[in-house]
């Protein structure tokens, strides 16, 4: 199949682009539903003792780690049957939550249902993600990444308000339920009628790799046979490539700051005395600033390349996460998320896209499914991480200086082992595909 029949770019595929960032924003609904209202009436209404950051941290912790092995699985598994597909069962898998909610007897409840959002969402994100890569240009994979991470993380927080404001109207549990039974069905219709499998395109671009040199060959790594199997891509991805494996480490302890907001910053802003409301805007500042920035941070880094903004981001965010622990008064909270925000905006969709330009089409599903297995097992470590630096400091401010000191040393390693992998700014000399006649004939 030719590339010709299947063109690549934003506004050859605006129909099938704009399905499926409608389906990444249910995606972030289905996700931003927990983060409000459950951690901060874990008390209440599901029956976790006051002070428990440990036990707290355990639905999060659940959740990172299974959404983490199903981006693993996802990428592998939508080289062989189809994205359509992988997409389809993430949102069947998703129909019990809210109703585990709503009828939850205590916190186990709460987890189990967690870990089937763990699912849905290591299932339906990436797929959101690797289709969208799969019909755009490779001039166009920042804004790509951007909007991508734009619609999904505006849904993230948007959820957290609606849900709050659903919550005080309904109760907890009524509201949860109604809001994500809404989001669930809509996710499988939406599917099952407009969107398309993506698989031929990756497919299409590869051949067309096999038989032109592009204008900007990129940085693939060397030695890799052609459709490498899954453990040679997972050792590429983790220490092999230096260059991969410093995007794998940034990614990972990224999701430290969201295990934070979602575990740590509701119960401290309501130790703090914020009503729930009030919480729920400066939880979703955050989204809200990460969500729109993308929407310039990603489209930046087509023309000034990935690296600089990705080192900056992790910075920046670290000093945001900081500086809320800092403060005292909800206008200077939400101006620290905003920044935090801002920061993930700079890191968030570049470190995705560099993966993307240096990792070919014939198993790119499978490297950006191992990127976020890495990446999203930051939640896990993350949640861990916040639960004992509360616990074993006996401060809930502890939690803030372990995420910013770990996104000050990550942001340092990634300078450090990382470089710039945009093809038009830092090019390969020699393409990979190009044999031997070809070399010795220049």
């Amino acid at each position: 199949m030719s590339t010709a029949s299947l063109p690549l770019g934003i506004r050859e595929n605006f129909g099938q682009f704009t399905h499926q960032l409608i389906q990444v924003l249910l995606v972030g609904f289905a996700i931003g539903m927990t983060r409000t209202v459950i951690p901060a009436l874990a008390e209440t209404e599901f029956g976790v003792v006051r002070g428990s950051f440990v036990m707290l941290a355990v639905f999060v912790m659940a959740f990172g780690v299974v959404k983490a092995v199903m981006n693993f699985v996802a990428g592998r598994l939508s080289e062989r049957i189809g994205r359509k597909r992988v997409l389809l069962v993430g949102w069947i898998i998703a129909l019990p939550i809210p109703i585990m909610i709503w009828a939850a007897p205590n916190w186990g409840w709460i987890v189990a249902a967690t870990v089937l959002l763990g699912v849905n969402q290591g299932l339906c994100w990436s797929m959101t993600q690797t289709s969208k890569l799969d019909i755009t240009r490779a001039d166009q994979r920042g804004l790509t990444m951007g909007l991508n991470e734009f619609s999904g993380y505006v849904g993230v927080a948007l959820a957290g308000v609606i849900t709050a404001y659903f919550a005080e109207a309904l109760g907890a549990r009524l509201g949860l339920l109604v809001f994500g039974m809404a989001v669930v069905v809509l996710g499988i219709f939406l599917t099952v009628v407009w969107i398309k499998d993506t698989l031929p395109w990756a497919k299409a671009e590869t051949a067309a790799h096999r038989t032109a040199r592009p204008m900007f060959p990129p940085r693939y790594p060397k030695g890799v046979s052609d459709h490498p199997d899954t453990g040679e891509v997972f050792a590429l991805m983790t220490w092999r490539d230096r260059r991969l494996a410093a995007l794998s480490q940034a990614g990972l302890v990224e999701k430290f700051v969201d295990a934070l907001v979602w575990v740590i910053l509701p119960v401290y802003l309501t130790a703090k005395g914020a009503s729930l409301t009030e919480m729920g805007w400066i939880v979703g500042v955050y989204g809200f600033v990460w969500g729109a920035s993308q929407l310039v941070t990603g489209r930046l880094s087509d023309h000034v390349g990935r690296f600089w903004p990705s080192v900056l981001g992790m910075w920046i965010c670290g000093a945001g996460v900081a500086l809320i622990a800092v403060v005292d008064s909800t206008p200077w909270w939400a101006v620290s998320a905003g920044i935090a925000g801002f920061g993930m905006a700079l890191l968030y969709p570049n470190l995705g896209a560099a993966v993307a330009d240096i990792t070919p089409p014939a198993w790119r599903g499978s490297a950006i499914g191992i990127y976020r297995f890495w990446r999203d097992l930051g939640y896990g470590i993350g949640a861990l991480g916040v639960g004992l630096a509360a616990h074993l400091a006996g401060a809930v401010e502890a939690p803030f200086l372990f995420v910013a000191l770990s996104m000050f040393i990550s942001g340092a390693l990634l300078y450090f082992w990382g470089e710039e992998t945009h093809p038009r700014l830092n090019p390969e000399i020699t393409a990979p595909w190009e044999n031997e006649a070809e070399k010795s004939a220049k």
